[in-house]
């Protein structure tokens, strides 16, 4: 515990776990102020992710490259899964999709311009291993063409009426997405992960926790996150109402930020260190996670815990955003050299997606 509490006491963003009680309190005793709760929510969420990322990365090392690198795959997000399937079991199908293409385009355009922005502004020029951003774009452009299928079908007027064969495709799609994410893992991690190996930098003395403390901190964040995400569900809408926020607003940029602020973090402390491999890495490779693993899974899901089946058709708007932000991100990093002006333009791109869904938010709810 020792080692827990001096992690605590020696890292900012975890000070905002006094938040954490705050809420659950809040919630006990005020759970009409939607607003209140969601504000406390949200600044509950960050330290929880960052926490959870501390305990993630402290297992993968004790587990060796394989397993470690399967553990930050599907624990990387976890987060944002835990969000989802709350929104999901409330039936708030238009915070589940807007949070989806959100966690993508944050990650792809908004994470990667940030890091190499602040990167760039120390450093006159960086590089990084293309290979690895090949590897994650090329998956997040397959995905992307998976997720505009059902959308692209959908207004096809001899489809009969229900949205019978709009499920049934999305239910196809996500089972060969999983399976495409599963062989990524596999070439990655197994078959070619000599193409992947970063520069080394020498520096990364960083002393992990023991895999005790790891394993419990995971468990108790995961519970914790859980609870904060039931409070943050069941306030979002009427706070969004409040904030003159749409729910495709709040899932699409509020959840994506507070969901990758651990991610964020460790990608911005890499690029101010010139360890852009690093950073590209998380980002793309956390967009690529979220189309490939988080929602196919979460329309498998929601057969199970969701009050009717979900489906992967996207309002257009969303779907125009993630596909512009995946050869973006794509066509930036093949040359695998940056400067700070690249990261300044794809910042801009992010911008102008969130003042539109800002300004004119999709008319559909469902």
């Amino acid at each position: 515990m020792q080692t827990l509490l001096r992690e605590i006491r020696d890292t900012p963003l975890l000070w905002m776990l006094v938040f954490v009680p705050i809420v659950l309190v809040a919630e006990a005793a005020a759970p009409h102020s939607h607003t209140l709760l969601f504000v406390l929510a949200v600044l509950a969420i960050v330290p929880l992710a960052a926490l959870l990322s501390h305990a993630t990365e402290a297992v993968a090392a004790k587990t060796g490259d394989a397993v470690g690198g399967l553990l930050n795959a599907t624990l990387g997000n976890l987060t944002e899964l835990i969000i989802a399937i709350t929104a999901l079991r409330a039936g708030q199908y238009m915070l589940v999709k807007a949070s989806i293409a959100g966690a993508i385009v944050t990650n792809a355009v908004f994470m990667l311009g940030v890091c190499l922005l602040l990167g760039g502004l120390r450093y006159h020029v960086q590089e990084y291993n293309r290979a690895g951003a090949r590897l994650s774009s090329g998956l997040l452009l397959m995905a992307t063409v998976a997720l505009l299928a059902p959308s692209a079908v959908a207004d096809l007027d001899h489809l009969p009426e229900g949205g019978a064969v709009i499920h049934k495709l999305s239910v196809g799609i996500s089972v060969l997405l999983i399976i495409a994410y599963a062989l990524g893992l596999l070439f990655s991690l197994g078959t070619h992960k000599e193409l992947f190996a970063s520069a080394d930098h020498g520096d990364d003395k960083e002393a992990h926790w023991p895999i005790g403390i790891a394993v419990g901190t995971l468990l108790a964040v995961t519970v914790l996150v859980a609870l904060v995400s039931e409070i943050f569900v069941e306030s979002v809408q009427k706070a969004a109402e409040t904030f003159g926020m749409s729910p495709a607003f709040v899932g699409f940029i509020v959840v994506s930020l507070v969901g990758a602020a651990a991610e964020f973090a460790v990608a911005l402390g890499a690029a101010r260190k010139n360890r852009l491999d690093m950073s590209v890495s998380i980002a793309l490779g956390s967009a690529s996670q979220i189309a490939l693993f988080v929602a196919p899974a979460l329309v498998l899901l929601s057969y199970a815990v969701g009050p009717t089946p979900m489906n992967l058709q996207f309002w257009p708007g969303a779907v125009t955003m993630v596909m512009i932000a995946t050869v973006t991100s794509a066509f930036i990093t093949a040359s695998g050299r940056s400067a700070w002006f690249v990261g300044a333009l794809m910042i801009f791109i992010y911008a102008v997606f969130a003042l539109t869904l800002y300004v004119v938010p999709p008319a559909g709810q469902g």
